[in-house]
């Protein structure tokens, strides 16, 4: 994203954080955090993430009166903000936070030596498998683990098999630096 997208970002996050706790009247909103903005490079939408504290069904709640609001606070914004456009404002539910706690929650019952709750019986990431060999691969080097990568240099080698000679780099032209910083300097001078 570019540096004015994140700024837009942040300021939209500062600001509707602001409007849901002073100026957003529904009782229903309760306790929520806006903890993240994404607004489109266009800017016309915008993922407004928070995070509900409380149940499943009280976060859904929340949720509901979010929606509701967001047209009220899409015209605060227009009148508080000097932007070309306000975009529109999409709220999501952010768990990130409930899934951490789950996670330090695992980790724990692990280092107690207990079997962690809740976990799925299906396991979800797939098994690191080792790399078959394949026709046109580089010789294994003597010593070297099967499906292990090694360095490359070593794997790359030289014409006669033995190891590769590192790549020579290309000197640095000299005075080009205040080639340069001559030429801007020129070039202010012609602006004003």
């Amino acid at each position: 994203m570019s540096q004015r997208i994140d700024r837009v970002d942040a300021l939209l996050r500062q600001e509707i954080g602001g409007l849901l706790a002073r100026e957003v009247q529904d009782p229903g909103v309760g306790f929520v955090t806006v903890t993240e903005v994404e607004a489109s490079p266009d800017l016309r939408h915008a993922r407004v993430w928070v995070s509900v504290i409380g149940s499943p069904e009280e976060q859904q709640s929340a949720l509901r009166a979010l929606r509701r609001a967001m047209p009220f606070v899409r015209h605060e914004l227009g009148v508080r903000l000097r932007l070309k456009r306000i975009p529109a404002l999409h709220v999501e539910l952010d768990d990130s936070m409930s899934r951490g706690t789950r996670v330090l929650r695992i980790l724990d019952e692990l280092e107690r030596g207990e079997t962690p709750e809740g976990l799925p019986a299906v396991e979800l990431l797939p098994t690191p498998v080792a790399r078959l060999p394949r026709e046109g691969d580089a010789p294994e080097p003597p010593g070297a683990e099967p499906g292990t990568a090694g360095d490359a240099r070593a794997e790359r080698g030289s014409a006669d098999g033995g190891p590769a000679e590192p790549r020579a780099r290309r000197p640095r032209r000299q005075g080009s630096d205040s080639r340069r910083a001559r030429r801007r300097t020129e070039h202010r001078g012609r602006r004003g």
